[in-house]
């Protein structure tokens, strides 16, 4: 077995939460070692995952303005895509322009990065093997790391599910981003965030497309009102939305392959070219070795951690998809910089009230801090204001007024906002300030004496709260 080698701060997984964290070691010191077992840096994120899909989306959006210009009197040619051409620029253009910064940005802060997977051996030894069919045949290859501090940030893999294996025309949302051509049929099995997204970004392209939903509506996470914005755009598309149904099994051959789904337990059968399954995301626990450290795990595999994202083991840490809480990159972000600011000493900690959840579907959702139910459920009283998009003059000039903002603030003299949402165009762009109002506790007074500039789309913002104030303008 080869020699011990002693390392400071290792960090395994190369993801949103595992980059950001050997950044930030490195810039207080800390000497990091970075273990990715994939050949580019980023993870499933960057490489297969929210910016891919970004991409995507957008060329669904050009694609439909190109077709349709007859709202501001703009006649057009027939509009067509070159399939192979738009997933050239997605991967050179996009995906690999930005895991190249990565790579750069771990050789400007001095991240020593070795390929390879990584094992535990104890809470304070990791075995890095090279990856590949042979990678465990022989006691010789790979390294053998003795180390201060570990983080834990190996990501998470998409849920298979009885009769839709991963093969051939059944794909996950790796596959769902990386098909040859635009389908003509196209069925998506699980109605959340990258379901939605994938299922209304593949409509814009032109597919005819089916989303077959287990639970009574789709983004069964947000309210319903918003929800339902996205549902009228989807059926604008000529989005079929199926909703209670349960996915029974598959079947292909070269050319298409056939869903069984039942509803009230009638059954139904849809061909499509594609089928892509998204009902979730497992994390990456199972092979790293922690039954040989202190490490503990919950019900659902995830590594239990406080708010620094310390684990039951002294020297380990997690965070990102491997830890409790939403599966978002933003969130991975700051436990990343969380935890290397522990390790370092400082007082660090997570806030998870004040994460942004945002779903980049037509149009697109952004929620921060408490919705009413869930204010009401933690014992607070609240009221609740919102603005729609149709009074907004930038919405409006965009042929974009379907939507709205809404506060959720405390019942009191205060008035103190609690929760944000949105709906509508641009919304994940909002989602920055409505976190700076609920994370810096501002009331609506505050919010509505914040003089934003006109037209713009985050007007709304200060219109809500005028409305909360009892002095509505535009409405």
């Amino acid at each position: 077995m080869a020699d011990v080698e002693k390392k400071d701060t290792v960090i395994v997984g190369a993801g949103p939460g595992g980059y950001v964290a050997a950044i930030r070691a490195s810039e207080l010191g800390q000497k990091v070692t970075l273990v990715e077992k994939s050949d580019t840096l980023g993870g499933v994120c960057l490489n297969v995952g929210c910016v891919p899909s970004k991409a995507l989306i957008q060329a669904g959006h050009r694609l439909e303005q190109a077709k349709d210009g007859s709202t501001y009197g703009i006649s057009t040619s027939s509009a067509v895509i070159d399939f192979k051409k738009t997933q050239d620029w997605k991967q050179t253009k996009v995906v690999d322009r930005m895991t190249s910064g990565v790579k750069m940005l771990m050789k400007k802060h001095h991240v020593d990065v070795v390929n390879g997977e990584a094992v535990f051996l104890s809470d304070t030894q990791l075995r890095v093997m090279p990856t590949g069919e042979k990678q465990f045949m022989s006691t010789d290859t790979g390294q053998t790391f003795e180390f201060n501090n570990i983080i834990i940030a190996s990501g998470s893999h998409p849920i298979e599910i009885p009769g839709f294996k991963f093969e051939g025309r059944v794909v996950d949302s790796t596959g769902g981003l990386s098909l040859p051509e635009v389908p003509k049929e196209f069925v998506v099995i699980g109605g959340g965030y990258v379901g939605t997204e994938l299922a209304g970004a593949y409509a814009s392209l032109g597919a005819h497309v089916t989303i077959i939903e287990g639970t009574g509506s789709i983004l069964p996470n947000f309210e319903k009102d918003m929800v339902a914005v996205v549902l009228k755009k989807l059926k604008k598309k000529g989005v079929d939305v199926i909703t209670n149904a349960m996915a029974k099994g598959s079947t292909q051959d070269d050319n298409s392959v056939s869903v069984t789904y039942a509803v009230d337990g009638k059954e139904s059968t849809i061909k499509a070219d594609y089928c892509m399954v998204t009902v979730g995301r497992r994390p990456n626990t199972d092979d790293l070795g922690l039954e040989y450290t202190k490490v503990k795990l919950d019900d659902h595999g995830l590594i239990k951690v406080d708010n620094q994202g310390r684990t039951d083991s002294e020297h380990i840490w997690a965070v990102g998809d491997v830890v409790p809480g939403a599966a978002l990159a933003h969130k991975a972000f700051a436990e990343g910089k969380t935890a290397a600011g522990a390790i370092s000493g400082k007082k660090t900690a997570n806030d998870w009230l004040s994460v942004p959840a945002v779903c980049f579907s037509d149009p697109e959702i952004a929620t921060v801090g408490y919705s009413e139910a869930a204010a009401k459920d933690k014992g607070i009283k609240v009221k609740t204001a919102k603005f729609p998009f149709a009074g907004n003059a930038r919405a409006v000039s965009l042929d974009s007024p379907d939507g709205f903002v809404r506060f959720i603030y405390t019942d009191d003299d205060n008035k103190n906002i609690v929760g944000a949402e949105a709906v509508g165009p641009e919304a994940s762009t909002m989602a920055g300030e409505l976190s700076i109002i609920v994370n810096d506790g501002l009331n609506v007074e505050d919010v509505a004496l914040t003089i934003h500039p006109h037209p713009t789309l985050n007007e709304p913002i200060q219109e809500t709260a005028d409305i909360a104030m009892g002095f509505p303008t535009h409405i």
